[in-house]
């Protein structure tokens, strides 16, 4: 009788419908289905070993997640800290203001006449609306608040931490923003002036010369050093784009001054974009292995699907089965109401990289 070969031990189980399936039992039966039901299914399982050990995890956000319709997943991940830094475009960030201030967005087609849109000054993303003068409002209001600010340079992690104090003081609503001050979870946002929190920036200027002076090279080091002081992370990214790569390279930055860091522990990503166009955004978690970004035995998994679908799914399981596991981590805690941030107490410069290397004088 043939030996059946090693490659032969795991059937695959055809998905059963039953009703009243919660997420949590959905993904366990997708554990072995295959293709991108597998993928999320051990997207799950790789979050779930991130809270079991003691890393710093990384959430990147990049897209129109918040216009969406996905910034209370994202707000939720903050406040029960399945998450311990956010890196974020400011475009996300604006749309989540913009709800938390209390204006919305609107269902709509892609089939919709712009022109018509236009003359309504109403904004398209895809099939989604947005009132233009309402955004109009919310860059004044970003005006006013950073023209109020004391006239010196600020990181963007500073200047998000100070926006979403304002935001929750004024509103006291649900957001990214707003979570993210109130579970002292740290925000950078490298790309801000790619943003209509930039076009904000730039109007406070016009209000108050010197006004808006956001320090993003202060960013780089802040991120960097962060990792230097709690070496071990993880990174979980939505999207690719910017914030993928900060991500990354902070890692790779706080490894030139301390050898051990060695890349991320865990990895995972729910991405549309693919890799052979050579983009980072599409690039695979291999492919950082060889730049260092990820540790060489990382676990890590890519999930090829769109954030709206795969994400609502994920958190939804999660939310059952990762309570326990929240209750005993043993997360990073930071301090972020004055300029310099800390992170278990020790200070997190923006002016110059810990050197861990460097000879005690």
């Amino acid at each position: 009788m043939k030996k059946k070969s090693r490659f032969l031990q795991t059937p695959v189980e055809p998905f059963a419908v039953d009703a009243g399936l919660s997420a949590d039992e959905v993904l366990s039966r997708m554990e072995r289905i295959s293709f991108q039901g597998r993928n999320l299914a051990t997207a799950r399982r790789v979050w779930l070993k991130m809270l079991e050990d003691d890393v710093t995890i990384f959430l990147g956000m990049a897209g129109a997640l918040s216009a969406g319709g996905l910034r209370l997943i994202v707000a939720h991940l903050i406040l029960n800290r399945y998450v311990d830094v956010l890196v974020s475009t400011g475009a996300n960030l604006y749309h989540d203001l913009h709800e938390t201030r209390g204006q919305r967005h609107y269902i709509g087609t892609p089939q919709s006449d712009d022109a018509a849109l236009a003359a309504d000054r109403i904004d398209r993303v895809y099939d989604t609306y947005a009132d233009e003068e309402e955004f109009i409002g919310n860059d004044n209001w970003i005006a006013t608040f950073a023209a109020s600010l004391e006239l010196r340079p600020y990181t963007s992690r500073e200047f998000l931490y100070r926006l979403g104090g304002h935001l929750w003081d004024t509103t006291e609503r649900d957001g990214i923003l707003t979570a993210a001050y109130r579970a002292n979870v740290p925000i950078f946002c490298p790309a801000i002036a790619d943003s209509s929190i930039g076009m904000g920036l730039s109007q406070a200027r016009q209000k108050k010369a010197g006004a808006g002076f956001i320090d993003i090279i202060g960013d780089i080091v802040e991120s960097a050093n962060l990792i230097i002081r709690r070496p071990r992370t993880a990174s979980v990214v939505l999207g690719g784009g910017t914030p993928k790569n900060f991500i990354n390279q902070a890692c790779v930055q706080a490894e030139f001054y301390s050898p051990e860091v060695g890349g991320h522990r865990f990895a995972l990503q729910i991405v549309t974009d693919v890799p052979h166009f050579g983009g980072a955004s599409g690039s695979s978690l291999e492919e950082a292995q060889s730049w260092g970004k990820l540790a060489t035995d990382a676990a890590r998994v890519s999930v090829q699907a769109d954030a709206t679908v795969a994400l609502p799914i994920l958190a939804s399981a999660l939310a059952t089965t990762a309570p326990p596991l929240l209750a005993l981590r043993k997360m990073p805690v930071f301090s972020l109401a004055s300029r310099v941030m800390t992170i278990d107490g020790l200070s997190v410069p923006t002016d110059r990289f810990e050197d861990v290397n460097e000879p005690a004088v």
